[in-house]
């Protein structure tokens, strides 16, 4: 019998979702059914943790495919100020294009979903950026903190970008988001760990490294292998490759090369070694930014299949 779908990309027959492209979001998938078919067993619930890159573009039946599709109740954004500034200005922009409202009347709506929770998590708060600062020459934190007084704040960060963020690579910046964002990574998680909440979309802009390592974080809790989770972590390469051009753009703006638009293959490896020889392991981690005994027994009563 031939499977009949409805616009929305349910399966009419059988009730199921089928995975079908959203208009204006990319890198969209349900972390815990991409797991399951990784390793060829259930390990973690299914239509509960879902991930992406920005959704700021989605369109009306984007909108409408979360919520009612996938059930979306919580949707955890990890950006920075600065990138929630550009965002803005971005739209403001976009509002000026005729042709851009003809074929996203999204844009014209208030950028958050109705019915919807947000849940806003500055991952690379202030802890993170005073770890930065602290590896700049005398003379760089000087031409930083000028810049910023006087509103040139890529500028600014462009100096990072140059003198600390290219250096440490993605690998390295993966170990400091580690390190030191302990609270914010603790409330990310702890969004997990309340049913009312689910099902959650999480994302930062690309929806690969800052949102890869809270995934990664919960799978690691949930004793997922580390070449499952590495293959969750490393699909967001081709799933981005749409717009690879813009992001090198923003990327190149702030003093970066093309290296941070990729997926190291040994990413997750290398978080999950730098956990293990730091702190003793992810559970021990966990407790040391906060992240308590009882919260993870919830999160694991929701999401162990």
């Amino acid at each position: 019998m031939a499977i009949s779908k409805t616009e929305t990309g349910k399966d009419v027959e059988r009730g199921e979702i089928i995975d079908t492209p959203f208009e204006g979001i990319l890198n969209f998938r349900d972390a815990g059914k991409n797991i399951n078919e990784f390793l060829g067993q259930k390990l973690v619930t299914e239509g509960r943790v879902f991930r992406s890159a920005q959704p700021d573009d989605a369109t009306l039946s984007d909108r409408t495919r979360l919520k009612d599709e996938y059930g979306i109740k919580t949707i955890i954004d990890l950006r920075t100020v600065t990138e929630h500034a550009n965002r803005v200005k971005k739209r403001q922009g976009d509002l000026e294009i005729p042709v851009l409202m003809q074929s996203n009347a999204a844009l014209a709506e208030p950028s958050e979903i109705p019915g919807v929770a947000y849940l806003n998590i500055n991952i690379n708060g202030k802890g993170f950026e005073r770890s930065l600062l602290w590896q700049l020459s005398t003379w760089s934190i000087i031409k930083l903190v000028t810049l910023m007084i006087f509103g040139y704040r890529m500028e600014a960060i462009s100096i990072l970008g140059r003198e600390v963020m290219q250096p440490r690579g993605l690998v390295g910046l993966g170990f400091d988001s580690i390190d030191h964002c302990g609270p914010e990574i603790a409330d990310a998680l702890r969004a997990y760990s309340t049913t009312s909440n689910y099902p959650i979309l999480i994302h930062c802009t690309q929806g690969k490294d800052r949102t890869g390592l809270i995934i990664a974080l919960i799978l690691l809790l949930l004793s997922v292998p580390v070449p499952a989770i590495s293959y969750d972590y490393c699909m967001s390469e081709g799933e981005l490759e749409p717009e690879r051009e813009s992001r090198l753009v923003e990327i190149q703006s702030i003093g970066l090369t093309e290296d941070f638009a990729g997926c190291p293959a040994d990413w997750i490896e290398k978080m999950e070694r730098h956990l293990n020889e730091k702190y003793g392991g992810v559970r021990k981690y966990c407790r040391s930014i906060g992240y308590s005994e009882e919260d993870e027994e919830s999160l694991l009563a929701i999401l162990r299949a």
